[in-house]
């Protein structure tokens, strides 16, 4: 399909907010925040995508505050780095794409030597998957939490950045809240579905707030959690509509927990021996090369994963829907765009092609991602890559990312 035959290359519209075209980097890990402030590093990156045709691209997962942060070399919204983060919003308005920020906090997917403090969630307990002890959080806490929320999303407008991500989804601290496998309050803030949603109503109310319509605002939000315990779709559905009468002006449909499902997010298999040949605690390396794959259970991959729910939730609510999940060739963006989406987000197709969108526009069909999930086993231990774009794997690394090629070249 010719580009001028196509919605791609038509302007989307988020708000007050217009892209050139309907992409959109999606907000994936980046870990290139060294002492938790952007680096050239990550300029580089998102500058290479905003140049290679991308209509927004966001980065990713910036704390509200530092009880929030997961990882070392994470964003950390505080005024100081107010003035770098306007740099590069400058740099990609240059490019003529937008810029957005995707804003959350991790609940208990931390420790307190990154964090701070004892990490904190819905719920008090033991987190197996960080692994740490757990604080259910008091009123006074979630009031402040959401507060922050309020603080990050002035902080972005400030930083010029046109739309704000605010993470609702995976297993993070909102998410937290609404899935019954994590929250097991019996007070205003848990028990029924509604109940649940409470959180999420406070964060969003300062959000808007803070907005003010000066910033589009995107919420990144599950449509099942991806396991026996969590939501499914039904509860993905009824979280959807209250997001849209809470005012998001988009929401991005995902699905998953990194604690518990996290190839239910991504898809494919995880690659054990480059998760762990990159891990510097020894008993962690042989504990999950022992046990990673009871853990990290695979999910098959095919592209477009997530669009059959996807088009359930399109036909329950009436705002702009973006997009996420497998979109890696132009055919089926296409198919996503002419179903009613606003826009498709991407992130290892542009992580693969920083150029994917200029190439498509250029007649190419597919990226040469190949979905060996090498970028997603270097998380939370080295900045994300590719492992087509190194040479420096070792044997045994190389060998791995081979075997699953040849798997996922049966498969499909």
């Amino acid at each position: 399909m010719a580009a001028t035959e196509s919605k791609l290359f038509t302007p989307a519209h988020i708000g007050r907010l217009t892209l050139r075209n309907r992409t959109i980097r999606s907000a994936a890990f980046e870990n290139m925040c060294f002492d938790h402030r952007p680096s050239k590093m990550l300029a580089d990156y998102h500058l290479s995508v905003a140049r290679g045709g991308v209509g927004m691209t966001t980065i990713a997962y910036a704390s509200v505050n530092r009880s929030g942060l997961s990882f070392d070399n994470q964003l950390w919204m505080r005024p100081e780095i107010v003035g770098e983060l306007h740099q590069f919003t400058d740099a990609l308005h240059r490019e003529g794409a937008k810029a957005a920020i995707q804003l959350g906090h991790c609940g208990n997917m931390s420790h307190r030597s990154t964090a701070g403090r004892t990490p904190i969630s819905a719920s008090g307990g033991f987190n197996l998957y960080s692994p740490t002890f757990v604080h259910g959080m008091s009123d006074d806490e979630i009031r402040q939490v959401a507060s922050d929320y309020g603080s990050a999303v002035k902080l972005s407008i400030d930083a010029g950045f046109d739309c704000v991500e605010i993470h609702a989804g995976h297993g993070y601290l909102i998410s937290q809240f609404l899935s019954p496998y994590t929250n097991h309050r019996h007070d205003r803030w848990g028990g029924t579905l509604d109940q649940r949603m409470n959180f999420m109503r406070l964060c969003m109310e300062q959000v808007m707030k803070a907005a003010d319509g000066q910033v589009a605002v995107v919420v990144k939000t599950n449509m099942r959690d991806g396991f026996k315990g969590g939501n499914g779709l039904d509860e993905g559905i009824t979280i959807a509509r209250e997001l849209q009468q809470l005012g998001a002006d988009a929401l991005v449909l995902s699905g998953g927990f990194v604690s518990k499902a996290p190839m239910y997010v991504m898809r494919g298999e995880m690659p054990i021996r480059a998760m762990t040949h990159y891990m510097r605690c020894w008993w962690l390396k042989y504990g999950v090369r022992l046990f990673g794959k009871m853990m990290i259970k695979d999910e098959p991959y095919s592209d477009l994963y997530f669009l059959d729910d996807a088009l359930q939730v399109r036909r329950e609510v009436t705002l702009p829907l973006i997009y996420v999940g497998g979109c890696v060739s132009r055919e089926g963006i296409d198919h996503v765009l002419d179903s009613g989406f606003e826009a498709v987000q991407m992130a290892r197709a542009l992580l693969n092609q920083p150029d994917f969108v200029n190439r498509m526009a250029a007649g190419e069909q597919r990226c040469s991602c190949t979905h060996t999930n090498y970028c997603i086993a270097r998380m939370y231990t080295l900045e994300m890559s590719c492992h087509q774009h190194r040479s420096d794997l070792p044997p045994c690394l190389l060998r791995e990312i081979e075997k699953i090629e040849r798997r996922n070249g049966q498969q499909r």
